[in-house]
């Protein structure tokens, strides 16, 4: 059993277009339904035809394309600058939002996606992490794609490859094929010290429409967020769960955004922006304001080890887990109860125990079971975690030494 064997994870109706799934919590009596911001296959966003820019569905249908607004770029933007990485003055990051400045100078590291699959086509957004033609994305963006177009911010279109993918984290790196020398790789911040309440801006491919800027601030912090391919229409494909303490933000993220960058005032990329929330009232509006990115010290390290070697690793706990709430110290709190504690893993080691409920890991509250699974894989293998744990009905804290999954 792994760290993310949830028996207890919330369930949620799938709707026949979404390619992803996001369970969340309830919300006057409707439960959050999520999506990737880009599909996975043009066969399940038909709906967002409905979208309220229609005029644009033509151009894209003309083409043979199943999604309603696929195809419609829109005018090729200027080059911002011909620098080969992206730096904004810090005097950028103040209260008073200096937008402009920070898209003129982010926006040409920002890509278009579009793949053609078996099962149709579809489209994502991405951004150029090195000026040699590296390009970090979602992997829901890229899988199973056949071939691979990236139209960079100028309307240039290059063809490009798959460097390596890691279904476990949704993220991918693909090369542009015959690069040009004049690429503009963003610069990586780094999601450690990010504030709820700070401003930020995706930039993206949403619906088609290209290097579409939207901007707002970060509206929570490690928030549990757990996302699954929908086999709905595709018999015998496997559904892969993700599960990310995410960013969540309310600058609109619609599909097509997945891939795409999340830059705070700096100009530096803190997040890939991956998901968004839905009401399951069938509601299919888009952007409700409630949108997930992949904190970019998570993303970084991912794409970082996909470059050298393809493959990624990942931190293992070895518990089976679900939600619970616990009196700790005459005070009731949530927290992950442990159901089963694999044998020789690092919480075996550890001494962990089954009936054990873990209430935080470095400090940090654990909610239940989907947060402390997204903690774990934030980690890097080999980290030493502190977790406080409840032990017949006080606290304890046992020191975790993060193995690797197979």
């Amino acid at each position: 059993m792994s760290q993310d064997d949830t028996d207890n994870r919330p369930q949620y109706e799938t709707q026949p277009y979404a390619g992803r799934q996001y369970a969340g919590p309830q919300y006057q009596g409707q439960q959050y339904q999520g999506q990737p911001a880009a599909p996975r296959r043009a066969t399940t966003w038909r709906q967002w035809g409905m979208v309220g820019v229609a005029s644009l569905a033509s151009a894209a249908l003309a083409s043979g394309a199943t999604f309603a607004l696929l195809g419609s770029d829109g005018d090729a933007v200027p080059a911002a600058s011909s620098s080969s990485t992206v730096t904004v003055a810090p005097a950028a990051q103040t209260k008073v939002a200096n937008y402009e400045s920070v898209v003129a100078a982010v926006r040409d590291s920002v890509v278009a996606i579009t793949v053609a699959t078996g099962s149709g086509e579809g489209a994502g957004s991405g951004v150029i992490i090195d000026a040699a033609g590296l390009v970090l994305t979602n992997n829901h963006v890229v899988a199973d794609a056949r071939t691979i177009e990236v139209t960079l911010a100028d309307g240039r279109i290059y063809s490009a490859e798959v460097v390596g993918v890691d279904e476990s984290t949704d993220l991918a790196v693909v090369r542009l094929v015959d690069p040009p020398a004049d690429l503009v790789a963003a610069e990586r911040g780094s999601s450690a010290g990010l504030e709820v309440g700070q401003s930020v801006i995706a930039v993206g491919n949403p619906l088609g429409l290209s290097s579409t800027v939207t901007t707002g601030i970060i509206s929570a912090l490690d928030r549990p967020v757990t996302t699954s391919d929908s086999t709905q229409g595709f018999p015998g494909q496997a559904s892969t769960v993700v599960v990310t303490n995410a960013i969540q933000v309310d600058a609109a993220i619609n599909p097509g955004n997945s891939g795409g960058p999340l830059f705070d005032l700096s100009g530096r990329v803190i997040g890939i922006t991956s998901s968004i929330a839905t009401l399951s009232s069938g509601d299919t509006s888009g952007s409700i304001g409630l949108g997930f990115a992949i904190p970019i010290d998570l993303a970084g390290r991912v794409a970082d080890e996909l470059i050298a070697s393809g493959v990624a690793s990942h931190a293992f706990l070895g518990v089976s887990m679900s939600d619970t709430q616990v009196t700790v110290d005459g005070t009731l709190r949530t927290g992950a109860l442990v159901r089963e504690v694999v044998s020789g893993s690092a919480a075996g080691n550890a001494g962990l125990e089954v009936g054990d409920v873990v209430i935080a890991i470095d400090g940090n509250p654990v909610s239940g079971s989907e947060a402390l699974t997204g903690y774990v894989r934030q980690a890097t293998p080999g980290t030493t975690v502190e977790l406080e744990v409840a032990r017949n009905g006080t606290s304890e804290t046992v020191t975790v030494t993060l193995g690797t999954s197979d």
